[in-house]
């Protein structure tokens, strides 16, 4: 199951830069990657085929020898994107608003920078130009990582090696399904515990469902209502064939 870390900040704090150059340190220590990237522009270019098509049709679809492609006329959540991406880790460029990773903050040392931080910060990387705004930014650093009690290491841009040793150390993705199942009412706050070094992963019900279902070799997240569901239901129809019996059960399509 793919990991997560979201690359946020604000206009201009360089998140694309850090993104590409995380993408590529990590690509190096093996890991396969994958972005997902926020904009605020449309996706397809005006006057081009896909364009023309996409105004008849909600979906279009295009392959050519290098790349393919499929447009979408409405917003997707990143669990459906997910689908589609084969990674061990995805840097989610932007999604500020996103709850469920854990987040890298990249800071213009502005006073909004103090914003960025809602829990999920495994670290802040700082200005590009640190000359007096260094000091600045590591200010409003420790001023914001103590409203959440977190410790949050400042890193500098050069520093990407670093970076990506703790992405990869600290990545995860929970499900966004708020089942209360961990003891938590949304999944916001056990992130918040996961980053703090307080809780698991391993405490998420949905991602260990007691009813596991795999597509594709991925285990399908469940929360435990939805489990109780599926384990119910099929131990209702196989009850009443010849030779049941009660047991683990294996079904396979």
């Amino acid at each position: 199951m793919a990991r997560f870390v979201g690359i946020v900040g604000y206009k201009n704090s360089g998140k694309t830069t850090l993104t590409q150059r995380l993408a590529q340190e990590l690509t190096r220590m093996g890991r396969k990657v994958a972005v997902i990237k926020h904009t605020s522009h449309a996706l397809d270019v005006s006057g081009k085929d896909t364009a023309i098509l996409g105004e008849v049709v909600n979906q279009v679809g295009l392959i050519s020898p290098d790349e393919s492609a499929v447009f979408w006329k409405s917003p997707l959540s990143l669990e459906d994107i997910v689908a589609y991406v084969d990674a061990d880790i995805v840097l989610v460029e932007g999604f500020k608003a996103e709850t469920t990773f854990p987040k890298v903050v990249c800071l213009r040392g502005q006073p909004d920078d103090r914003d960025l931080f809602d829990g999920l910060a495994i670290c802040a990387v700082g200005p590009a130009e640190q000359v007096d705004t260094a000091d600045i930014a590591s200010d409003r650093l420790r001023s914001a990582a103590s409203v959440h009690g977190v410790d949050v290491p400042l890193f500098s841009r050069d520093e990407v090696g670093k970076i990506a040793a703790l992405v990869d150390e600290k990545a995860f993705k929970l499900p966004n399904l708020d089942c209360g199942g961990c003891g938590h009412e949304r999944c916001y706050d056990m992130a918040r515990e996961i980053v703090a070094g307080t809780g698991s992963v391993d405490d998420c019900v949905s991602l260990q469902p007691s009813t596991q279902v795999r597509v594709d070799g991925e285990l399908l997240s469940m929360n435990p209502f939805i489990a109780a569901i599926v384990r119910d239901v099929v131990v209702a129809m196989l009850s009443s064939l010849k030779g049941f019996k009660k047991g683990k059960i294996e079904i396979s399509m």
